[in-house]
């Protein structure tokens, strides 16, 4: 068979994912906190079909002759630019600006996100919408007492609340960033979160907001997804085309195919 037909089917499956990612891309284009995806694509292997040769008896040297097998994935990355900021007025609402993720858990295990869209249980602890406990700097959970009258959640983190009968401010948190050498490292999980791995880089200790190179919080807004529709629309037009492309190969070796299986009548 020619080698061109299953280069064709390798570049169409290339093709395919990449518009997976994408309409996953679009999907969330509304998800607090998400963080796009992308596709990379690297080349195959090489067949040889002469070697590299030195200059010798009077002649210079060759160049390898090669032909090129297909392509094939090479990563699908997480694109951790900043999304814009929405304001919802809402102090429970907390986006990062800057870098830094919330650390949320579920018993024992720990979770990463950029969602801050937070409320509170029946005992006055911070959660998310899964019911995962929001971490202090610490790694504690952050309360906030139900006769509470009113509380804000300041730019460095800190939590302050008053209750009936003092006038006097109480504090709580602050809460906490994580920082990760390599974010792109990170595994998604759903739900806006993410796991640790064993690239994403040695997780940093907890830091209170503007501290260890991590960002301040702003409240009363969220982050929302930083996905560009222009942008995916123009990717998803240029994953067409090459899917059309690669599917001509196919037909094209096909055709030269049949003009073979013809020469014998």
């Amino acid at each position: 068979m020619l080698r061109s037909m299953y280069a064709g089917i390798s570049g169409m499956k290339g093709m395919q994912t990449k518009l997976d990612t994408i309409g996953n891309n679009i999907a969330n284009v509304n998800t607090s906190g998400y963080k796009k995806g992308r596709v990379t694509f690297q080349d195959m292997m090489s067949q040889s079909v002469s070697p590299a040769e030195a200059p010798a008896g009077g002649l210079g040297g060759k160049n390898p002759s090669q032909v090129g097998l297909g392509s094939q994935l090479g990563s699908i990355d997480n694109i951790y630019t900043q999304g814009n900021r929405q304001t919802t007025n809402r102090p429970l609402d907390l986006s990062i600006e800057g870098d830094g993720m919330f650390e949320v858990r579920d018993g024992n295990e720990s979770y990463y996100t950029r969602a801050g869209n937070f409320y509170l249980d029946n005992n006055g602890d911070i959660v998310n919408n899964e019911g995962m406990y929001l971490s202090d700097n610490q790694g504690a959970t952050i309360n906030i007492p139900p006769n509470a009258e009113s509380f804000s959640i300041q730019s460095n983190g800190t939590v302050s609340y008053i209750t009936p009968g003092n006038a006097t401010p109480q504090t709580a948190g602050p809460v906490g960033l994580m920082k990760f050498s390599n974010p792109g490292g990170l595994e998604k999980v759903g739900s806006n979160a993410y796991r640790a791995t064993t690239n994403s880089g040695a997780a940093a200790n907890l830091s209170q907001p503007g501290a260890n190179g991590t960002g301040s919080l702003v409240s009363g807004s969220l982050e929302m997804s930083n996905v560009d529709l222009a942008e995916e629309f123009t990717e998803m037009i240029t994953a067409q085309r090459g899917f059309q492309a690669n599917t001509r190969i196919i037909t094209t070796s096909d055709e030269i195919l049949q003009e073979l299986v013809n020469l014998k009548r």
